[in-house]
Formats: structure tokens, C-alpha cells, sequence
């Protein structure tokens, strides 16, 4: 069952160890297929190094498992709602990686300090509020995901298809799960840049103009970068 997206999302998950985004068996991708709905999940507590595609999960847009002899990441749920909210999503990617989660761990959101930040994102990478007591204690999983569903509001997901789950870590997306990856990647290399950026004194982001002519010249009806299609 979806044995070319269990390909792909095995591919995608040993992306992130190849990229050195996760270790011993942090972090997770999972892809939702466009036909059927159903959703494509690393297996929990399964190492990058001892995955088969074939250990890929299977799961219907309820939560129900369709196929697979291991348990889902147990960031299941929180995928399940991104994908229910923005219905452009085809991947997504959770990781611990340092920087990125540095920020998370720090409550701060990212600024957009220059054209790097501003080619990928459109604006600051977000940090969503603190989970309550009784948010943490019921629905664990699935609060983590309102709470990123809230931040996101009504914002295009795919103009920043990143955000930091405050003292957790980081959420990224994108249309397919390949795509989840890249920006994943990306993130981290732009989380490191901005670390390095406020201990070298700066605090004010990158003025507007030059954020909106990086971001829209790589994105979007009038982009020209790159070769085209």
C-alpha cells in the first residue's frame, strides 16, 4: 500500500540524519498522499539506521493505522492536524536540530536579519506561545499542533513553511515531503546565521523592501529565479 510514497518518506527521514538534523531516533517526516488522504509516518523509536521503506507506517486521515507491524511516531497527531488545516501540505518534518531548537528552547521567534532568511521565508520564523498545564496533560500532541495551527493563523503555511514549537523545537512543511526536508535544512542553516547575528550586536530585521524583493523573486506568479519550468 503507497509503496512509492513509503519510498519517499523513508528517503525523506534519512535525509534529515544524512543533514545532520537528527539523532539516535529524534525527529520525523511523514507525507500524505493527495488521492487517498491517507499519511505516510516514520515508525516510533525505530533508528534512521535500522529503517527499511517497508517499516513505514501507513495511517487513514483519522489516526487509524491501515498498514505497518510498528507503532507511529508519536508525533502523529500533531502531523494529522496540519495536514486537516492546510490542505496545501504534502510533508512534514519535525526535528530537534541545534539551532533551530536553540531558539524554540529560548522562546524567540527568528528575524528576518537578511536576504538568506529572505529568499526562504517572508518574514520572522514564528515561535508559538507556551502549552498550558492542562493543554500538556490532554491531547498532548494534538494541543502542540492548535498551538501551531494559532501562530500560523491565517497566513499562507507555504510563505513560511517553518515554525518553533516554544521549549520544543521545530515544525517545517511543504507540498511534498521532499520539499518538507529542503526547508527543514534550511531553517537550521538560518537559525545558525541568526545566533551568530545577535551575538555580533544586530537586532533590527532586514528593511522590508529587500525582504519582499528576495522572497518574491524565488516565489510566487512573477518569480524569475532559477530556469523555470
Amino acid at each position: 500500500m503507497l509503496n512509492i510514497l513509503k519510498e519517499r518518506v523513508f528517503k525523506a527521514n534519512i535525509d534529515l540524519l544524512e543533514h545532520g538534523l537528527v539523532i539516535h531516533t529524534w525527529g520525523n517526516v511523514s507525507g500524505r498522499d493527495k488521492e487517498t488522504g491517507m499519511i505516510v509516518i516514520k515508525p516510533s523509536g525505530v533508528g534512521y539506521k535500522k529503517m527499511k521503506a517497508s517499516d513505514m507506517v501507513v495511517i487513514d486521515s483519522d489516526g487509524k493505522v491501515m498498514e505497518g507491524k510498528y507503532k507511529p511516531s508519536t508525533d502523529l497527531p500533531t502531523h494529522i492536524l496540519l495536514y486537516k488545516i492546510f490542505s496545501s501540505l504534502g510533508g512534514v518534518v519535525h526535528t530537534h536540530s541545534t539551532y533551530a531548537t536553540s531558539w524554540a528552547q529560548a522562546g524567540r521567534s527568528i528575524p528576518p536579519f537578511g536576504t538568506t532568511h529572505a529568499d526562504h521565508f517572508y518574514g520572522e520564523i514564528p515561535c508559538t506561545r507556551l502549552l498550558t498545564d492542562e493543554e500538556i496533560a490532554n491531547d498532548y500532541e494534538v494541543n502542540t499542533g492548535k498551538v501551531i495551527v494559532e501562530k500560523i493563523g491565517k497566513s499562507d503555511p507555504l510563505f513560511v513553511p517553518s515554525i518553533l514549537v516554544n521549549c520544543h523545537g521545530p515544525f517545517c512543511w511543504g507540498v511534498d515531503p521532499e520539499s518538507a526536508v529542503y526547508n527543514a535544512v534550511a531553517l537550521e542553516e538560518i537559525a545558525r546565521m541568526a545566533f551568530y547575528t545577535v551575538l555580533l550586536g544586530k537586532s533590527e530585521p532586514v528593511d522590508k523592501a529587500l525582504l519582499e524583493k528576495h522572497f518574491n523573486r524565488k516565489h510566487g506568479s512573477d518569480a524569475y529565479y532559477g530556469q523555470g519550468k
